[in-house]
């Protein structure tokens, strides 16, 4: 754990061999949809909550319950984790967060993190990857999925590459191409679906996903207009 922010796990939590996915919400909300879409879909529990003293003081309400705006599911059977959270974090906050994932995914022994960004495209939507370690970028020519040779990748998503390669962690990032200002729903259903080509047995319905991202999309925005609203003096 880092020293601003910890995780409560309230389940055992084994994902020894298995994959990390960051779902904090980076450029644009595409990346939080689809791994809202994966948790809704594939059979994922609430494993541990993650707080810190600089998130901003938000309980998200669902069904008359409190929860915590950042938190991380889990399925068992596929050993995936998903770090989930409503909450848009100060750039101040990026490193600290991406040296949790490392921590806690060599701590779990995991085998690979998977994150991802929306990048601005044309109008033939694609997604591309890039990765730390040739182990990791070897996993993506496996799959399919076409390998961006310059870059520049922002956030939290940029901190673990780097972090990672320094570590011999395996990351990968998937830039997915949308040529909308708004959130997109094919570029979310692009990106579920190279979710599912490199994490085995994660799946997305998208009937249902269609259904789902505008109220998924209404909730992560009202969460992050919070966020802001509060934010803006917790951050000084």
């Amino acid at each position: 754990m880092t020293g601003e922010i910890t995780i409560n796990e309230i389940v055992p939590i084994d994902l020894e061999g298995g994959v990390l996915v960051n779902g904090f919400p980076s450029t644009g909300i595409t990346s939080a949809i689809a791994t809202e879409s994966l948790i809704n879909t594939s059979n994922f529990e609430l494993g541990a909550t993650i707080d810190s003293d600089k998130f901003p003081p938000i309980s998200i309400i669902r069904d008359g319950m409190p929860n915590y705006a950042t938190r991380i599911f889990v399925n068992k059977d596929l050993k995936v984790a998903i770090f989930s959270s409503y909450l848009t974090l100060d750039v101040t906050m990026h490193r600290s967060a991406a040296r949790l994932m490392l921590d806690w995914a060599k701590e779990k022994k995991c085998s690979t993190i998977v994150s991802s960004i929306t990048v601005k495209g044309s109008s033939e939507l694609e997604v591309f990857g890039v990765a730390s370690t040739g182990k990791a970028r070897g996993k993506l020519v496996e799959k399919g999925i076409t390998m961006v040779d310059h870059a520049t990748i922002p956030g939290i998503s940029g901190i673990l590459l780097n972090e990672g390669a320094a570590r011999g962690q395996d990351v990968i990032v998937l830039l997915v191409s949308s040529n909308k200002e708004i959130p997109d729903f094919q570029a979310t259903a692009n990106l579920c679906d190279t979710f599912s080509k490199i994490i085995p047995g994660v799946s997305c319905n998208l009937t249902k996903l269609e259904n789902e991202s505008k109220i998924i999309e209404e909730q992560l925005q009202q969460a992050t207009q919070n966020t802001k609203d509060l934010g803006d003096h917790i951050y000084r």
